[in-house]
């Protein structure tokens, strides 16, 4: 009972001084958004690598040119990986994985429809009937390339959907550029397919501004792509990932004449290798934003321990009163604790509030959902609670010991 009353005077007090409890409550709010709205974008980017990157559950693996760079930084680049070796990988490549073939024909390109181009920064990518499939493309309209079309060398082009914005407007329906002929760099092809917004990860949209033509058709008419093929593997399930990887290796070690002793001159990258990568990263990042939580927490610390202090200066006559009426010390500390705690709890939910609708802002825009960190709004709580106490000793036995009789003489 004696602790419910402590509670209620505390209370009491604290609705006596709205506006130095809403004051020193948003100094613990802001320190708290900082450390849950920090943290919970942190999560939000994490959740958004993996979703745009391991879509299909980090099934698939590349091969491409082994490339690396020498002690004196000259760039040390192996044989070229060819169409010709591609090709023969996929024939000795005997399993249920899905493979598809990619080479780039244009990094700088330009299309053009009538009179209207895009920039000059669209990529043009000669793929496969396959390839669609293993980079997780979608069509909004039209149809994919088929293994004839591929064959023949057929002048069809899919569009990402940056493209024909630029082309044909903001307000284009499903489909609607179907069957029209487009020009890259000066060269005709008839559109047969749209692809669906790829989506971004950390603002950038790459993949919407490309263009995707036939491989052979590339090689045909793009003289920088008639080598140097990437290969990308699908895999029928993820148990039989790390199978398929083993067996790639060595059916494209026997491609490439490689020896025994010779070390690999390609290089295989898993779906989700350069996920793990950016997420350890983040987690580097994410101890940056729980030091600069701490320091925010603390500077609120020494902000209410001042606070705190100029009210038991401000009310040493109430406190005075207080003893003289039979007070004990042992209340007169506990309330101005309780006042601590309770303003610092009152914050610390602001500050969840805020951190939460800021962290999830920023994973609205990148796609990642909904985050709800419940780690770290437990954290909060405790360190809310943490801080209410250590600013809040001080100025209650400062409280306490008061001389009621000198209290009363207090001028202030």
């Amino acid at each position: 009972m004696i602790i419910v009353e402590h509670i209620r005077q505390g209370i009491s007090s604290l609705k006596s001084h709205r506006l130095r409890a809403v004051i020193t409550a948003s100094i613990i709010a802001i320190g708290i958004t900082a450390l849950v709205g920090i943290l919970t974008s942190i999560d939000a980017m994490g959740n958004a690598i993996t979703k745009t990157m391991t879509r299909f559950g980090a099934r698939s693996f590349t091969i491409t040119n082994n490339i690396s760079v020498s002690k004196y930084g000259r760039r040390n680049s192996y044989e070229e990986l060819t169409y010709a070796q591609a090709s023969q990988f996929r024939n000795l490549f005997d399993n249920s994985a899905t493979t598809s073939f990619a080479i780039n024909a244009g990094f700088n390109s330009r299309l053009r429809f009538n009179s209207v181009e895009t920039n000059p920064n669209i990529r043009v990518l000669g793929v496969d009937e396959n390839y669609l499939t293993v980079s997780s493309f979608e069509l909004s309209g039209g149809r994919n390339f088929t293994p004839e079309d591929i064959h023949l060398g057929m002048p069809w082009v899919i569009l990402g959907s940056d493209v024909l914005v630029q082309l044909f407007g903001v307000d284009i329906t499903p489909g609607m550029s179907i069957g029209k002929e487009v020009s890259i760099d000066g060269v005709p092809f008839r559109v047969i397919g749209e692809l669906s917004k790829k989506g971004s990860s950390f603002g950038m949209s790459g993949g919407d501004r490309q263009v995707f033509i036939g491989i052979q058709k590339a090689r045909q008419v793009f003289t920088q792509a008639q080598n140097n093929v990437t290969i990308t593997v699908l895999s029928d399930n993820v148990e039989n990932l790390d199978a398929d990887m083993i067996q790639a290796q060595n059916v494209l070690r026997r491609v490439r004449r490689l020896r025994p002793t010779d070390p690999p001159n390609f290089t295989m990258t898993r779906s989700d290798a350069l996920a793990n990568d950016v997420k350890k990263q983040l987690s580097m990042v994410s101890g940056v934003g729980v030091l600069i939580g701490i320091i925010t927490l603390l500077g609120a610390a020494v902000s209410l321990m001042n606070i705190m202090l100029v009210s038991v200066t401000e009310r040493t006559k109430e406190i005075g009163l207080r003893k003289s009426l039979g007070a004990t010390s042992v209340g007169i500390r506990n309330q101005f604790l309780i006042e601590a705690l309770v303003i610092c709890q009152i914050g610390g939910i602001a500050g969840i509030i805020l951190g939460i609708s800021l962290g999830n802002a920023v994973g609205y825009f990148l796609g990642s959902g909904f985050i709800a960190p419940w780690f770290w709004i437990f954290v909060a709580l405790i360190v809310s609670l943490f801080v209410g106490l250590v600013a809040g000793i001080y100025p209650a036995n400062k409280a306490a010991k008061l001389n009621p009789i000198e209290a009363l003489r207090h001028d202030g």
